[in-house]
């Protein structure tokens, strides 16, 4: 079993470069996913409240605790704050839910999961009469002093951020004592985040990639450039995208809940794609965003207006 390589955040800590998104893995599926996915070798979980799969997430990794396939300690869990807690006073209860909800103590990493707000309170997607999402004005700022505080007290070993743009990034860096250690964003050849990512690197911050097969989009997976890629590389196109990114620097967290591909996605590590190929894959950027999150575009904070 190939160990998976290691990213040094800015405090020092050390996380896999690898794991499993959990994103529309559907309860049912995804206990089954988490436990296939431990046995293959991922240590790196990737979560949201706002997944509502937690408790199945949970039940996956309790279980592997218990055959003693894993310890805690061996395992890397993310979860995100979602848009309704943002207001500082609810940052630590909505930790703790999700907590209770994966049946941990702590956290490996928590994410700020968008720049904007919602309506406080426990409704996931408030809506007002209009049907429309119904936005609160907490800034982010404040509520990253929340999660600071989370640091501090040790619930969560790392915090970061999602879906930011760098001059929200800029913003934030202003006022915090924690710089955050990751930004988690979409990501692909055909969305290569390559100005948000050098500021990132810049400011040392990593990137975490997330829909890195295009969540769904068939432009990606079906491309006949990347078919002959893989080709020559004797692996999947699947497997190319992922390394694209790791050979970049990049955290990469595919979702699967089927076995054979949570397996051929976790082998890649047998390989390493060309300087002139990761060029070529560097130079097909066509802003495919796949998740753009449209139904927020009217929030004052909606991070992509900006250039990047």
């Amino acid at each position: 079993m190939a160990n998976v390589p290691t990213i040094t955040f800015n405090n020092g800590n050390k996380f896999p470069m690898f794991g499993l998104g959990t994103w529309k893995s559907e309860p049912g599926k995804v206990t089954q996913a988490v436990k296939d996915a431990i046995d293959a070798g991922y240590r790196h979980l990737d979560c949201a409240h706002v997944y509502e799969n937690e408790p199945e997430v949970g039940a996956g990794i309790a279980a592997k605790i218990s055959e003693g396939v894993v310890k805690r300690e061996d395992l890397f869990i993310t979860s995100k704050l979602w848009n309704t807690y943002h207001n500082p006073e609810a940052v630590e209860p909505a930790l703790k839910v999700t907590l209770k909800n994966l049946g941990l103590d702590y956290l490996d990493l928590y994410l700020i999961h968008w720049p904007f707000a919602f309506k406080d309170g426990d409704v996931l997607f408030p809506l007002n009469a209009n049907k429309k999402i119904e936005f609160a004005d907490h800034d982010f700022v404040p509520t990253w002093k929340a999660m600071e505080a989370l640091y501090k007290k040790g619930l969560v070993k790392n915090i970061g951020i999602s879906n930011f743009n760098k001059d929200q990034i800029e913003r934030l860096l202003e006022s915090a004592e924690v710089v955050p250690q990751t930004n988690q964003v979409e990501c692909s050849p055909f969305l290569n985040q390559l100005p948000l990512s050098d500021y990132c690197r810049s400011k040392n911050i990593t990137i975490t990639a997330y829909s890195p097969l295009g969540s769904g989009d068939k432009k990606l997976l079906e491309d006949s450039k990347f078919e002959s890629m893989a080709k020559k590389y004797g692996k999947s196109v699947a497997q190319i995208l992922i390394k694209y990114q790791v050979q970049r620097g990049h955290i990469v967290i595919p979702k699967s809940v089927t076995k054979s591909r949570i397996i051929e996605n976790y082998n890649i590590w047998d390989f390493e794609i060309s300087k002139e190929d990761m060029g070529e894959l560097n130079n097909m950027d066509i802003n495919l965003r796949t998740c753009p999150f449209s139904e927020s575009k009217d929030a004052k904070l909606y991070p992509f207006n900006a250039k990047y």
